[in-house]
């Protein structure tokens, strides 16, 4: 009896810190921000390469709120400027071009800005992004206002490829 006791004291022990390493791992990838009844759920960008002036910035958006609210725009050091893109389809060439009016969240909805979907473009970047590094900006709301934010530059295997050949060498405004 007590080696069967021993065993299960051994086997609950083991189960119980492989669930805690998943969970501090999982916090650890995972990051959010607020604003208002706007929840900002884990900004992050591709690494660049050495020559790339321009760069994607994806995230959740979700409004908690009862009204809508619009996502106008943003900021970073890193970068000279930041938009708000969509992606679309113009004579068979996939390009992106700026949103003038950004991004409407309606209430108790989540947008997701994505590869090969609407994004945050941030131009004129002021160095490469390198895997690893963290990224400061701010988004702009039009009733929530500003929020710091930070986006972690990583590799997403899970994410489709952006759909836009060349961006850097193709971004044209339309």
């Amino acid at each position: 009896m007590t080696t069967i006791v021993r065993d299960i004291f051994v086997f609950v022990t083991a189960a119980i810190f492989v669930a805690a390493s998943l969970l501090i791992a999982t916090a650890a990838g995972a990051h959010e921000f607020k604003v208002g009844a706007i929840d900002i759920g884990h900004p992050w960008s591709r690494p660049t390469p050495k020559d790339a002036n321009i760069a994607g910035g994806y995230l959740t958006i979700t409004n908690k709120g009862k009204t809508a609210d619009r996502l106008i725009g943003g900021a970073s050091p890193a970068a000279g400027q930041i938009e708000v893109h969509e992606i679309v389809d113009v004579d068979g060439v996939t390009k992106t071009r700026p949103l003038a009016n950004g991004i409407e969240i309606k209430p108790g909805k989540t947008i997701e800005l994505k590869p090969g979907s609407l994004r945050i473009v941030l131009l004129g970047l002021k160095e490469p992004l390198q895997l690893g590094q963290k990224v400061k900006g701010t988004l702009v709301f039009e009733k929530a206002g500003p929020v710091e934010i930070v986006y972690n530059v990583e590799e997403n295997p899970g994410a489709a490829v952006s759909g836009v050949a060349g961006v850097s060498a193709q971004h044209k405004h339309h």
